[in-house]
């Protein structure tokens, strides 16, 4: 079986954002840690995908098929902390890049869309230069995991929100370590 994407620690959050320096940098990296996208999801994101017709931040994504793995439209909610990290992003980009039919995200290499391998490159080029170790473009969607687990959200509320057509793909990202059996045997 292969190694698994590092979960992400707050101590690897704050370093991971301080590295990525950008409006536009920050974003992508916290739409995997505070929504669980994939990389795919973020290379497919529009501006129409998170914008609604006033320039606000929707409450939720939909994504169509073409859009994610599996070819499997889904909704993806965006909380609070999540929407201002879109509107910042939002907010520093001039008017002509606003239309709802532009790509999300641009690569400053191509000056176009990112693609999905893209994204996963930039990802792995973030973790290097903030020193984590085992981190990759999945380290963010298992972070969003473990940490909805670990606050006592239910697996089935947990397969929706990834996605996922199986409970047993959803408990594989979810890291069950020390601190999180220690908080368990407390509930009682």
């Amino acid at each position: 079986m292969a190694k698994q994407a590092k979960v992400l620690t707050a101590g690897d959050i704050r370093l991971a954002l301080a590295i990525a320096d950008t409006p536009r940098n920050k974003c992508m990296m916290m739409l995997t840690v505070l929504c669980g996208l994939r990389a795919i999801e973020c290379a497919n994101l529009t501006i129409g995908s998170v914008m609604d017709a006033n320039g606000k931040v929707m409450d939720k994504i939909t994504l169509a098929k073409h859009q994610t793995k599996g070819s499997r439209s889904r909704s993806i909610h965006i909380s609070t902390k999540c929407a201002k990290y879109l509107a910042d992003y939002l907010d520093s980009l001039p008017p002509r890049r606003k239309e709802s039919h532009r790509p999300l995200f641009i690569s400053q290499k191509t000056n176009d869309k990112f693609s999905a391998h893209g994204v996963v490159m930039w990802f792995q080029r973030l973790y290097r230069a903030a020193g984590i170790t085992g981190a990759s473009s999945h380290s963010g969607r298992r972070t969003f995991a473990t940490r909805l687990a670990d606050k006592g959200v239910s697996v089935f509320v947990l397969k929706k929100l990834m996605g996922h057509s199986s409970i047993s793909t959803t408990s594989a990202y979810v890291d069950v370590n020390d601190s999180t059996l220690a908080n368990a045997v407390n509930l009682l």
